[in-house]
């Protein structure tokens, strides 16, 4: 059941080191209803594709030897919310310096335009509950945005695959890092909501054709 999913988190899940310390991250691939998801506590490259957990849209897990993630409800409400190829969630250190201050990122660096003209801050709420997940989908909602702070927490990211949702977290994680730099100087200059729109319909077509 969703082999090719479950290969994918097993694969990828050790980028997740790069992005947040220990074992807090998590990630997700959707095929229709249901998703494959990291299993909670368990190392990163200690995954295995097998024991690689599988849930569906109610949270409840249809296959895998291993518990799901501790966020599954979080990853559940974003897919059914807004239908995402792939979640990823991290602890990564700059983006999680905003969530502490609950300071959304702003338009200061055109790839922000990966995850829309702001990244928001989702109200805090404990992590792994149902009211988390509300929380982040009202956020990104209301900003209408692939990603999103939570507050005092860390960074939530979406795509339409899990190539384009690493590389949104990554971007966005890069964005909070430059963005505190330049606050630590000076007063950072944003991007007008036009600038960022005509560069998210740039992206739509970059790269090399297969």
């Amino acid at each position: 059941m969703l082999g090719a999913e479950r290969r994918a988190v097993s694969v990828r899940a050790s980028e997740l080191a790069e992005l947040t310390p220990g074992r807090t991250g998590n990630l997700s691939v959707r095929r229709e209803d249901r998703f494959a998801v990291t299993p909670t506590g368990v190392a990163y490259d200690r995954i295995d594709a097998g024991d690689v957990p599988v849930v569906d849209f109610e949270g409840d897990r249809i296959a895998g030897e291993l518990a799901p993630s501790s966020e599954t409800p979080m990853h559940t409400a974003i897919y059914r919310e807004f239908g995402p190829g792939a979640i990823v969630h991290t602890h990564s250190p700059w983006s999680s310096t905003l969530a502490i201050l609950h300071e959304p990122i702003p338009p200061v660096h055109y790839m922000l335009a990966l995850a829309g003209t702001t990244v928001p801050v989702a109200d805090y709420a404990t992590y792994g509950t149902p009211a988390l997940a509300a929380n982040a989908v009202e956020a990104m909602e209301a900003a209408d945005a692939e990603a999103c702070l939570l507050a005092n927490h860390g960074l939530l990211a979406t795509g339409d695959d899990l190539d384009a949702a690493l590389e949104t977290a990554v971007n966005v994680e890069y964005t909070a890092r430059i963005y505190c730099q330049a606050k630590a100087i000076g007063d950072p200059v944003e991007l007008s909501p036009d600038e960022m729109g005509a560069v998210a319909e740039k992206f739509e077509g970059y790269g090399q054709e297969e």
